[in-house]
């Protein structure tokens, strides 16, 4: 009898365990506290899949915005905004303070191009 108890209690805390491990990589409602702030310069800007907007810096590094184009940003805008430049880039952390490609918000200088963040 005990056996199937233990069983039972042992799969619901996987359950539990596996839904906060994926729960912490879901990115949403950031604050800048939840982000590493890096400045790359930026030297390709492309479509990802599912309307990113991917961004390559002059190393081997890219990032994207999730959904960009669908937020209202424009490819050939961006380009002329930051192609060739230094950005500063809000980068989001998952999953026990791993940093992500995610771009939260995107800036130069004192201009913020584009930001997750609530005003």
């Amino acid at each position: 009898m005990k056996k199937p108890l233990l069983s039972s209690i042992i799969g619901l805390s996987l359950i539990v365990a596996f839904f906060f491990l994926l729960k912490s990589c879901i990115i949403q409602n950031l604050s800048p506290e939840d982000c590493v702030i890096v400045n790359v310069k930026i030297t390709k800007i492309t479509e990802g899949s599912s309307f990113d907007i991917v961004l390559k810096d002059d190393g081997t590094d890219f990032y994207y915005i999730n959904r960009g184009l669908e937020q209202g940003l424009n490819l050939d805008s961006l380009k002329r905004k930051v192609l060739n430049k230094t950005v500063t880039l809000h980068l989001a952390k998952v999953l026990g303070g791993i940093t992500s490609e995610h771009i939260s918000q995107l800036a130069i200088g004192d201009e913020i191009i584009f930001t997750e963040f609530d005003n």
